[in-house]
Protein backbone atom coordinates (compact mmCIF):
# COMPACT_ATOMS: atom_id res chain seq x y z
CA UNK A 1 0.00 0.00 0.00
CA UNK A 2 1.18 3.51 -0.82
CA UNK A 3 2.44 5.91 1.82
CA UNK A 4 0.71 9.32 1.83
CA UNK A 5 3.28 12.14 1.79
CA UNK A 6 2.07 13.50 5.13
CA UNK A 7 3.15 10.21 6.70
CA UNK A 8 6.68 10.29 5.28
CA UNK A 9 8.17 10.01 8.76
CA UNK A 10 6.93 6.41 8.88
CA UNK A 11 9.48 5.46 6.21
CA UNK A 12 13.08 4.37 6.57
CA UNK A 13 14.90 3.73 3.28
CA UNK A 14 17.95 1.50 3.31
CA UNK A 15 20.18 1.05 0.28
CA UNK A 16 23.27 -0.92 -0.56
CA UNK A 17 25.58 1.51 -2.32
CA UNK A 18 27.55 -1.37 -3.79
CA UNK A 19 24.53 -2.73 -5.67
CA UNK A 20 24.44 -1.90 -9.40
CA UNK A 21 21.93 0.73 -10.50
CA UNK A 22 19.94 -0.12 -13.66
CA UNK A 23 20.22 2.28 -16.57
CA UNK A 24 16.55 3.13 -16.23
CA UNK A 25 16.98 4.60 -12.78
CA UNK A 26 17.24 3.52 -9.15
CA UNK A 27 16.35 -0.07 -8.40
CA UNK A 28 12.84 -0.37 -6.91
CA UNK A 29 12.88 -0.98 -3.19
CA UNK A 30 11.47 -3.99 -1.42
CA UNK A 31 8.91 -2.96 1.19
CA UNK A 32 8.74 -4.24 4.76
CA UNK A 33 5.57 -3.02 6.49
CA UNK A 34 5.32 -3.53 10.22
CA UNK A 35 1.92 -3.09 11.90
CA UNK A 36 2.43 -2.24 15.56
CA UNK A 37 0.37 -1.22 18.58
CA UNK A 38 2.12 1.03 21.10
CA UNK A 39 0.53 -0.80 24.05
CA UNK A 40 1.11 -4.33 22.77
CA UNK A 41 4.06 -6.06 24.51
CA UNK A 42 4.79 -8.16 21.41
CA UNK A 43 4.87 -5.04 19.25
CA UNK A 44 7.36 -3.50 21.66
CA UNK A 45 9.56 -6.59 21.44
CA UNK A 46 9.59 -6.57 17.63
CA UNK A 47 10.16 -2.81 17.42
CA UNK A 48 13.04 -2.93 19.87
CA UNK A 49 14.77 -5.67 17.87
CA UNK A 50 14.23 -3.69 14.68
CA UNK A 51 15.31 -0.34 16.07
CA UNK A 52 18.23 -1.27 18.29
CA UNK A 53 19.68 -4.31 16.49
CA UNK A 54 18.40 -4.89 12.97
CA UNK A 55 18.79 -1.37 11.59
CA UNK A 56 22.42 -1.14 12.76
CA UNK A 57 23.08 -4.59 11.29
CA UNK A 58 21.62 -3.55 7.94
CA UNK A 59 23.63 -0.35 7.72
CA UNK A 60 26.99 -1.51 9.09
CA UNK A 61 29.99 -1.90 6.83
CA UNK A 62 31.66 -4.08 5.73
CA UNK A 63 29.57 -7.16 5.07
CA UNK A 64 26.11 -5.61 5.42
CA UNK A 65 23.45 -8.20 4.56
CA UNK A 66 21.32 -5.87 2.44
CA UNK A 67 21.59 -6.78 -1.22
CA UNK A 68 18.82 -4.54 -2.60
CA UNK A 69 17.11 -1.32 -1.50
CA UNK A 70 14.63 -1.85 1.31
CA UNK A 71 12.06 0.53 2.69
CA UNK A 72 10.65 -0.10 6.15
CA UNK A 73 7.23 1.35 6.89
CA UNK A 74 5.81 1.77 10.38
CA UNK A 75 2.08 1.06 10.24
CA UNK A 76 -0.30 1.95 13.08
CA UNK A 77 -2.41 -0.96 14.31
CA UNK A 78 -4.92 0.52 16.75
CA UNK A 79 -6.53 -2.25 18.80
CA UNK A 80 -9.75 -1.43 20.73
CA UNK A 81 -9.17 -4.04 23.43
CA UNK A 82 -6.29 -1.81 24.51
CA UNK A 83 -8.22 1.36 25.46
CA UNK A 84 -5.16 3.60 25.34
CA UNK A 85 -4.15 2.31 21.92
CA UNK A 86 -6.10 5.15 20.32
CA UNK A 87 -4.52 7.78 22.55
CA UNK A 88 -0.95 6.59 22.12
CA UNK A 89 -1.24 6.35 18.35
CA UNK A 90 -2.74 9.82 18.25
CA UNK A 91 0.39 11.00 20.06
CA UNK A 92 2.53 9.31 17.44
CA UNK A 93 0.62 11.08 14.70
CA UNK A 94 1.00 14.40 16.49
CA UNK A 95 4.78 13.95 16.61
CA UNK A 96 4.74 12.88 12.99
CA UNK A 97 3.09 16.18 12.08
CA UNK A 98 5.43 18.35 14.14
CA UNK A 99 8.75 16.55 13.63
CA UNK A 100 8.54 13.71 11.07
CA UNK A 101 12.25 12.92 11.28
CA UNK A 102 11.90 12.24 15.01
CA UNK A 103 8.95 9.87 14.75
CA UNK A 104 11.06 6.76 15.36
CA UNK A 105 12.76 8.40 18.35
CA UNK A 106 9.37 9.05 19.91
CA UNK A 107 8.18 5.55 19.09
CA UNK A 108 11.22 4.04 20.80
CA UNK A 109 10.58 6.12 23.91
CA UNK A 110 6.88 5.29 23.98
CA UNK A 111 7.47 1.56 23.60
CA UNK A 112 9.95 1.79 26.45
CA UNK A 113 7.31 3.50 28.60
CA UNK A 114 4.35 1.45 27.34
CA UNK A 115 3.54 -0.08 30.75
CA UNK A 116 2.68 3.39 32.00
CA UNK A 117 -0.25 3.31 29.58
CA UNK A 118 -1.58 -0.16 30.36
CA UNK A 119 -5.14 -0.37 31.72
CA UNK A 120 -4.34 -0.34 35.43
CA UNK A 121 -2.15 2.75 35.08
CA UNK A 122 -4.70 4.91 33.26
CA UNK A 123 -8.06 3.83 34.61
CA UNK A 124 -8.29 6.65 37.16
CA UNK A 125 -7.10 9.55 35.00
CA UNK A 126 -8.91 11.64 32.43
CA UNK A 127 -8.25 11.32 28.71
CA UNK A 128 -6.62 14.74 28.58
CA UNK A 129 -4.40 13.83 31.53
CA UNK A 130 -3.15 10.83 29.57
CA UNK A 131 -2.52 13.12 26.60
CA UNK A 132 -0.48 15.40 28.82
CA UNK A 133 1.78 12.51 29.85
CA UNK A 134 2.20 11.49 26.22
CA UNK A 135 3.06 15.06 25.26
CA UNK A 136 5.79 15.08 27.90
CA UNK A 137 7.34 11.91 26.44
CA UNK A 138 7.21 13.51 23.01
CA UNK A 139 9.00 16.61 24.25
CA UNK A 140 11.71 14.59 25.97
CA UNK A 141 12.32 12.16 23.10
CA UNK A 142 11.58 14.07 19.90
CA UNK A 143 12.57 17.64 20.73
CA UNK A 144 9.08 19.02 20.15
CA UNK A 145 7.28 21.51 22.36
CA UNK A 146 5.14 19.72 24.93
CA UNK A 147 2.36 22.31 24.65
CA UNK A 148 2.30 22.02 20.86
CA UNK A 149 1.82 18.26 21.07
CA UNK A 150 -0.84 18.63 23.75
CA UNK A 151 -2.64 21.21 21.64
CA UNK A 152 -3.01 18.64 18.85
CA UNK A 153 -4.24 15.97 21.26
CA UNK A 154 -6.48 17.67 23.81
CA UNK A 155 -10.22 17.23 23.47
CA UNK A 156 -12.33 20.28 24.41
CA UNK A 157 -14.90 20.01 27.17
CA UNK A 158 -17.46 22.22 25.45
CA UNK A 159 -19.60 21.54 22.36
CA UNK A 160 -18.49 22.74 18.94
CA UNK A 161 -20.14 25.79 17.39
CA UNK A 162 -22.69 23.58 15.64
CA UNK A 163 -23.54 21.84 18.90
CA UNK A 164 -21.76 18.57 18.09
CA UNK A 165 -20.26 16.66 20.98
CA UNK A 166 -18.04 14.04 19.30
CA UNK A 167 -15.52 16.67 18.28
CA UNK A 168 -12.31 14.62 18.42
CA UNK A 169 -8.99 16.39 18.29
CA UNK A 170 -6.60 17.82 15.69
CA UNK A 171 -5.25 14.42 14.62
CA UNK A 172 -8.55 12.52 14.52
CA UNK A 173 -8.65 12.54 10.72
CA UNK A 174 -5.10 11.21 10.50
CA UNK A 175 -6.05 8.43 12.91
CA UNK A 176 -9.04 7.54 10.74
CA UNK A 177 -6.75 7.34 7.71
CA UNK A 178 -4.23 4.93 9.25
CA UNK A 179 -7.01 2.73 10.63
CA UNK A 180 -8.67 2.56 7.21
CA UNK A 181 -5.33 1.67 5.63
CA UNK A 182 -4.91 -1.28 8.00
CA UNK A 183 -8.47 -2.47 7.43
CA UNK A 184 -8.10 -2.35 3.67
CA UNK A 185 -5.39 -5.00 3.80
CA UNK A 186 -7.13 -7.08 6.46
CA UNK A 187 -4.76 -6.59 9.38
CA UNK A 188 -6.31 -8.00 12.57
CA UNK A 189 -3.60 -8.15 15.23
CA UNK A 190 -0.22 -6.76 16.14
CA UNK A 191 2.48 -7.25 15.28
CA UNK A 192 1.85 -8.18 11.67
CA UNK A 193 4.57 -7.97 9.03
CA UNK A 194 4.08 -7.62 5.28
CA UNK A 195 6.84 -8.03 2.72
CA UNK A 196 6.16 -6.61 -0.72
CA UNK A 197 2.45 -6.51 0.05
CA UNK A 198 2.01 -10.03 1.44
CA UNK A 199 1.63 -11.09 5.08
CA UNK A 200 4.64 -13.07 6.32
CA UNK A 201 3.25 -15.28 9.07
CA UNK A 202 6.61 -16.86 9.85
CA UNK A 203 8.05 -13.59 11.18
CA UNK A 204 7.64 -13.46 14.93
CA UNK A 205 8.15 -10.86 17.62
CA UNK A 206 10.49 -13.40 19.20
CA UNK A 207 12.88 -13.40 16.25
CA UNK A 208 16.48 -12.57 17.01
CA UNK A 209 18.42 -10.16 14.85
CA UNK A 210 20.26 -13.15 13.39
CA UNK A 211 16.97 -14.67 12.22
CA UNK A 212 15.98 -11.38 10.64
CA UNK A 213 19.30 -11.12 8.81
CA UNK A 214 19.07 -14.66 7.45
CA UNK A 215 15.51 -14.06 6.24
CA UNK A 216 16.37 -10.76 4.55
CA UNK A 217 19.42 -12.26 2.84
CA UNK A 218 17.12 -14.85 1.33
CA UNK A 219 14.21 -12.58 0.40
CA UNK A 220 15.44 -8.98 -0.05
CA UNK A 221 17.42 -9.63 -3.22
Amino acid sequence: MALPPKFKGHRILLTDTSAPTPAGGPEPAHTLEIYLDYVCPYSAKLFNTLHTQLLPALTSRPGAPLQAPLQILFRHQVQPWHPTSTLTHEAGLAVLRLAPTRFYDFSAALFKAQRDFFDVNVVNETRNATYRRLAKIAAESAGVEEDEVYKLLAVPDVPAEDGSLNVGNAVTNDLKTVIKMARLVGIHVSPTVLFDGLVVNEISSGWSVEQWVVWLKKNAV
